[in-house]
């Protein structure tokens, strides 16, 4: 093996690394908001919750604690196992963004919107969520 066979791929992987987490452009969600989606993780959503947000997820619609909220998205994920998540629609401004984004599940498919702004510490946190059946 040379050298750039090995040199190479630490140069990605430690690429990879620091553009992950929370390292993140201002005009987009954190990546980390995606990957929790693609692989329907409550707990990892959870980290991006604020301390009380308004999330709309079939029946369930009113202002949750973040502990409620959780729970309720966790049993979401059990209920609908994720095949694949994306942001089709992304705006706002530096304070507050909003997405838009298409959640296919083994049971069915669903329209995500989400409302982020930034606390005084300058971290992006969920206020809202809402998760609909698409209609096609």
């Amino acid at each position: 093996m040379n050298l750039y066979t090995k040199i190479i791929p630490i140069l990605l992987i430690g690429t990879l690394f620091l553009r992950g987490g929370t390292l993140m452009n201002d005009e987009e969600v954190p990546r980390d908001i995606v990957i929790a989606f693609k692989v329907g993780t409550a707990k990892e959503l959870a980290r991006f919750f604020n301390d009380n947000l308004e999330l709309a997820v079939g029946e369930k619609e009113d202002v949750y604690s973040k502990s409620q909220a959780e729970r309720i998205m966790d049993n979401f994920f059990v209920n609908h196992p994720p095949k694949s998540f994306e942001f089709i629609h992304q705006g706002g401004k530096e304070s507050a963004r909003y997405a838009i984004g298409k959640l296919v599940t083994f049971n069915g498919e669903f329209r995500v919107y989400l409302l982020l702004k930034k606390n005084d510490k300058g971290r992006s946190l969920i206020h809202q969520l809402r998760i609909e059946n698409e209609i096609e």
